[in-house]
């Protein structure tokens, strides 16, 4: 097979009898499948799909039912173009081919978020009924933008929605839509508090509107600022890190351009929750908008451990917080919620010639951010929601949080790893003192190529550190505390 090594046959009748188990499951699966496509004549473009369609469901179920892959490392283009060759040809390669070459190529020249010893950056870890309603999601191609196409699908996913508004203590009017991430949330939501403070102030300020954060807000807020045409004023954080409204408050009287304040729910590089209640009060009183980015931790609301660090989110006027992260949804899922829907209508609804049919008395998730069309991308949480119930979701969340205190006393008794901070949600920053920058990147690349477990260096406080991110319930504490003690004795990270 083109661009594929494949090793010299050799007898082993256990790997002979699992391949024989799996051929049969394999072909009961796609005779079942091919029943199920009986009904449907071939396409005069497309022919007979039913093949494709086969393969494609049968390795997404084996997939889902299966653990996660060990970790892996990118690749690079030059490595997997001559592995996998060229794909999109004129006659095509065939689904066969094609689901080979994802399967054997491309799927192992990624990093699988789901494994439990998968801790750096955020990554996710959804829940089996989650992944699976996501192949349900895709196969309904329910357009997801407008009432009049989505009814059904939005009502689960406005569920969802209010659930989630009722955590953050809002009224019953408030409302939201589920994006595509938190760029595209705080995009959104930032839009809408420029677009309010136009309205309400009577026209742009000389000089253009600004909004205020602290240098730990997330990298999209300066992002979204750009394209927005707003000036970002950093606001010092206090000794332990937050943005407070004491240090807030001068900034806010000394520029009326700032229409706008993000508040960080949970900061991804150390888990720090900003003190939202002052940033709220003195926000307000100068009539700016508050918005809380908790795209990771605003999960830990429902978490009763944590959910005192969140007092003021009541008051906030917008909020995000992404399923995918550490409510155990996949990819892409961003809940993007306003206390009060109607600026973010203002700013976002369209109209054309088209469009002005719509029935505007009911939810239509397009005039709440900046898209139009949309998958309801919000379904696998629903579907899992439903079937596990927001108890199993507390716990789940309470078991990551109680795993990055163990971890974090682990590291604090340590006589050659140093704690940082005690962490507050569930990210874990610590050092190991005598490593350089290039000493951990030694160890966390061995680590990875190993399939040891996935740990990437930041930097904390200007210095060179470690973080680990525990957002999967099933991650084993003794096994990540083993790692650690068990690979950074050596005083270069060799």
């Amino acid at each position: 097979m083109q661009g594929v090594i494949t090793p010299p046959p050799h007898h082993h009748p256990a790997r002979d009898a699992r391949t024989t188990s799996h051929n049969q499951e394999r072909t009961a699966f796609a005779q079942a499948s091919d029943a199920l496509q009986r009904h449907r004549p071939p396409s005069p473009v497309w022919g007979d799909e039913r093949e494709a369609v086969s393969i494609a469901l049968e390795w997404a179920a084996a997939h889902t039912a299966l653990a996660s892959d060990p970790k892996a490392t990118a690749r690079s283009a030059r490595e997997l173009q001559e592995q996998a060759g060229q794909t999109i040809t004129a006659q095509g390669i065939g689904a066969e081919r094609a689901m080979e070459l994802f399967d054997q190529v491309l799927l192992p020249a990624t990093r699988a978020s789901d494994d439990p010893m998968n801790l750096a950056y955020i990554p996710t870890a959804p829940t089996r009924a989650a992944v699976a309603f996501d192949t349900v999601v895709s196969a309904a191609n329910v357009f997801g933008g407008l009432w009049e196409g989505g009814a059904g699908a939005i009502f689960a996913e406005n569920q969802v929605l209010r659930w989630l508004a009722d955590l953050l203590g809002w009224p019953s009017d408030a409302a939201g839509v589920f994006v595509s991430g938190g760029t595209n949330g705080n995009l959104s939501a930032l839009a809408t508090a420029r677009d309010h403070a136009r309205r309400t102030r009577g026209g742009r300020p000389t000089g253009g509107w600004a909004l205020a954060c602290a240098s730990t807000a997330h990298s999209s807020i300066s992002s979204a600022a750009r394209l927005l045409d707003m000036d970002v004023v950093m606001v010092p954080v206090d000794a332990n890190g937050h943005l407070t409204g004491e240090a807030l408050e001068p900034l806010l009287a000394a520029d009326e351009r700032i229409c706008a304040v993000v508040a960080s729910g949970g900061t991804t590089n150390a888990g720090i929750v900003d003190d939202i209640a002052s940033v709220v009060e003195v926000a307000h009183r100068h009539g700016a908008w508050v918005h809380v980015d908790g795209a990771y931790g605003g999960a830990a609301l429902t978490a009763p451990s944590a959910r005192g660090r969140f007092a003021g989110i009541e008051q906030a006027d917008s909020f995000i917080v992404d399923p995918h992260k550490w409510l155990f949804a996949p990819y892409d899922c961003c809940a993007l919620l306003y206390r009060d829907p109607r600026p973010a209508a203002a700013a976002h609804a369209q109209h054309a010639a088209y469009l002005d049919s719509i029935d505007r008395g009911e939810s239509n998730p397009a005039d709440l951010a900046a898209h139009l069309s949309r998958r309801t991308r919000g379904l696998p949480l629903w579907y899992s929601l439903a079937t596990h119930g927001t108890d199993a979701y507390t716990a789940a969340v309470e078991r990551c949080l109680a795993t990055a205190r163990t971890v974090a006393a682990a590291i604090r008794d340590s006589e050659h790893l140093e704690l940082l901070l005690e962490p507050e949600l569930s990210v874990v920053v610590f050092r190991r003192p005598g490593w350089d920058l290039e000493a951990y990147r030694r160890w966390s690349h061995r680590l990875a190529k190993e399939g040891v477990m996935l740990c990437v260096p930041t930097a904390f406080q200007g210095e060179p550190a470690l973080r680990l991110a525990f957002v999967n319930p099933s991650v084993e504490p003794d096994a990540v505390i083993a790692v650690l003690t068990g690979t950074m004795g050596e005083p270069d990270g060799s």
